[in-house]
């Protein structure tokens, strides 16, 4: 009977020793299943959004706007040293030549501005020029009909400028007609200003064309100081006014003078504008 009860005795530890046991494991089991739900709930903490930084660029100190003129004579490394030039500049050709079309598609093709150099009224014409000039003594029908054809003849043109013509351009008369065919053919019209009785920018203004007029004539001396001298008067102006128009010519101090200016220009933070951003 002892040995029984013993038995019994022992039996019973056994099982409140296990059931112990299991209770300090299902405690630890709880536990740690608190604690994972603990981790899991905890909110996270979103990093705050951090903007891009955008490059900041340079203020402009002015837009210089270059207008080269006579395009058409020539086609020899001059001319190729300006369809090299790395600036927006704007090429006016003078219709007619033995090279006007070719420059014009060239420059085009370039990524360059195209503009027609119209004669208007010279003296002395030029072999080719003479089917396109406009004169003073024609009528108006004659003068709409030249503007047509011009603008067919060199279809690269987004504009236009004058060739001497002092009378033409002084006569509201036939700058009106000019200037209602370049306004029915989305065209403008940049005043070369070559006389101080020119109607040309007042007229374009009152007929709504986009027009400007030339400030500095870079090369009139075709010394290569002269001309560099004409340059930073022109940049100055661009400096003052916040742009301005130049005009030179498809020369080979032009080209020397440009090239070797033209990135200084631009380490100044001016900027090389075709003139059809600066007509208004």
């Amino acid at each position: 009977m002892t040995n029984q009860k013993n038995t019994g005795e022992r039996q019973q530890k056994i099982i409140v020793f296990l059931l112990f046991i299991v209770l300090i494991l299902a405690s630890i089991i709880v536990g740690t299943f608190n604690k994972i739900n603990l981790i899991e709930k905890q909110p996270v903490t979103k990093a705050p959004d951090i903007e891009p930084i955008e490059a900041v660029a340079p203020v402009s100190t002015g837009k210089i706007a270059i207008i080269i003129d006579d395009f058409g004579y020539r086609n020899d490394a001059v001319s190729e040293g300006f369809l090299n030039m790395d600036a927006d500049l704007t090429y006016s050709v003078i219709p007619g030549h033995e090279y006007s079309q070719t420059m014009s598609k060239k420059a085009f093709q370039l990524g360059y501005e195209v503009i027609v150099h119209i004669p208007m009224g010279t003296t002395a014409p030029k072999y080719g020029e003479d089917e396109y000039i406009i004169k003073a003594s024609m009528t108006s029908a004659e003068i709409e009909s030249r503007m047509d054809k011009v603008l067919q003849h060199l279809p690269e043109a987004v504009g236009m400028n004058n060739h001497q013509g002092s009378k033409a351009s002084a006569s509201k008369r036939v700058m009106n007609v000019m200037g209602t065919v370049l306004k029915e053919n989305g065209k403008y019209f940049l005043d070369s200003r070559t006389t101080k009785e020119t109607q040309a920018e007042l007229i374009m203004r009152i007929l709504g064309v986009p027009t400007g007029r030339r400030h500095v004539f870079l090369d009139n001396n075709a010394d290569e100081n002269s001309i560099s001298q004409q340059l930073y008067i022109l940049a100055e102006k661009a400096k003052t006014s916040g742009f301005a128009v130049g005009i030179g010519h498809v020369k080979e101090n032009t080209l020397n003078v440009l090239q070797r200016e033209i990135p200084k220009l631009k380490a100044d933070n001016f900027e090389f504008v075709f003139v059809s951003e600066v007509v208004n």
